[in-house]
């Protein structure tokens, strides 16, 4: 067996890869690992996305931990941050989220919270890891009253809307929006928290059936939400991924606007009401270098972490800074929540719309995004490319084909067979060629 634990938790194809056996494990180690602090109750809170496989994993996981003496609480299906406020919120011990983000349906993942609704670090999950590695042998089986039970919280959806209804400052009222929420968690959130606070709401993509989350549809599809902002006249339009801890906006006109634009608008915001602390603001090598040129003129200093949201979340904690994300839309207010959260960043971008009485378009200038052209190649394993002589030699090429006026980022996925090829600079066609070249090679050689 390889390792569990990727960058993002447990990730692969349900029942293929992520199988009910392994997810059995992982109950029953998490468990054993983890203990409850003071004021915790011995319970883990158990949440999931819309996707088929969820139902199958959840009762297997479900098994794991009771197997081990351990009770636990199903919510049902919440968004990933949703579960990260339960936690703390019911004082568990833990939280569970089964979810594949934005992956297509094929796929599923386990990602845990400790008690105070973060991702666990490298070595509790390498703890877990090795329990698992050694046949589980350690851990006991209590029967009897010591055998845990699972219970139902009924109320886990009205618990964590309030949360966020408490966020926001003010009313939506005369703001139309238009929601994809991806068929996945934010179907029964977002559209009827935003008609609670005055917006008038179209809602696609809101209707999970198992099969449909993600599907031509959210923040990775985000093409039928640009066509039906501008076809509505809508104001904006906010599109989520399947476990809505992502969220990526559209102007009134149809364009994008990313998270490095939501993170410059927010975090201007942030400076002018004296609230982002240190006046600092973390994010990754993948953001625009116009993300960074916007703060630096407005000195707000800017930390670089690479790519994944915990490495961000690290960075945020050891720094003390409060606001931090990817371009791909996960934004981490720290202060609010203590993971990415799409329902509380489209709150925290559409105060910002409202109290300025600007239009997201005008705020999104704020920001001059430099040409970027990315790249998804599809191997077959995407360990160890960085040992390969031909493509290093065709990278360090066009490095130098781009010179001073631009840059190149090549890496691997952590949660798919994907090498990522970014090239930034000025010159579109060039960045263009120069991405297209640089992937040929890579699929040349890693397939």
């Amino acid at each position: 067996m390889g390792k569990i634990f990727g960058t993002d938790g447990v990730r692969g194809q349900a029942n293929l890869e992520l199988t009910a056996e392994l997810a059995f494990k992982l109950g029953r180690a998490a468990a054993f690992v983890l203990k409850p602090e003071e004021g915790c109750k011995r319970e883990i809170i158990i949440g999931r996305d819309t996707r088929i496989s969820g139902s199958m994993l959840e009762n297997a996981l479900a098994a794991g931990i009771c197997s081990a003496g351990v009770d636990v609480v199903k919510v049902g299906i919440v968004p990933t941050p949703g579960i990260a406020f339960l936690t703390r919120e019911l004082k568990a011990m833990a939280g569970v989220v089964i979810s594949a983000s934005h992956n297509p349906v094929g796929d599923n993942g386990i990602k845990f919270f400790n008690s105070k609704g973060f991702k666990l670090p490298d070595e509790v999950e390498d703890e877990i890891e090795k329990i698992i590695f050694n046949g589980l042998k350690e851990v006991p089986y209590p029967v009897g009253k010591d055998v845990g039970k699972v219970q139902v919280c009924h109320n886990a959806r009205e618990l964590y809307l309030k949360f966020l209804k408490e966020k926001f400052k003010g009313d939506l009222k005369g703001i139309k929006i238009v929601v994809d929420c991806a068929n996945g968690a934010a179907s029964e959130f977002t559209p009827p928290l935003l008609r609670s606070l005055g917006a008038e709401v179209i809602s696609i993509f809101d209707q999970p059936d198992g099969l449909n989350i993600n599907e031509n549809c959210g923040s990775t599809h985000i093409e039928n939400l640009c066509e039906t902002v501008v076809k509505e006249k809508a104001d904006l339009g906010l599109a989520h991924d399947g476990d809505a801890d992502r969220l990526l906006a559209v102007d009134h006109l149809g364009n994008v606007v990313d998270g490095d634009q939501i993170l410059v608008i927010c975090g201007l915001d942030l400076l002018r009401k004296k609230a982002l602390r240190e006046n600092r603001v973390v994010v990754t090598v993948m953001s625009n270098l116009g993300l960074k040129q916007a703060f630096e003129k407005n000195g707000v200093l800017v930390e670089e972490t690479k790519v994944g949201d915990r490495y961000v979340l690290e960075r945020m904690l050891e720094t003390g800074a409060v606001l931090g994300g990817e371009q791909s839309g996960h934004v981490i207010f720290l202060d609010d929540n203590t993971t990415g959260d799409g329902i509380l960043t489209a709150l925290k971008l559409l105060e910002v719309v409202k109290n300025s009485g600007k239009p997201l378009a005008e705020l999104a200038l704020q920001m001059e995004k430099l040409p970027q052209v990315l790249e998804n190649v599809r191997v077959k394993e995407n360990s160890g490319w960085e040992a390969n002589s031909r493509i290093k030699a065709i990278i360090e090429e066009k490095k130098a084909t781009l010179g001073k006026d631009g840059r190149i980022l090549v890496r691997a996925s952590g949660t798919e067979p994907l090498i990522r090829v970014m090239a930034e600079g000025k010159d579109l066609s060039l960045l263009e060629q120069v991405v297209h070249e640089i992937a040929k090679v890579i699929g040349e050689e890693l397939n």
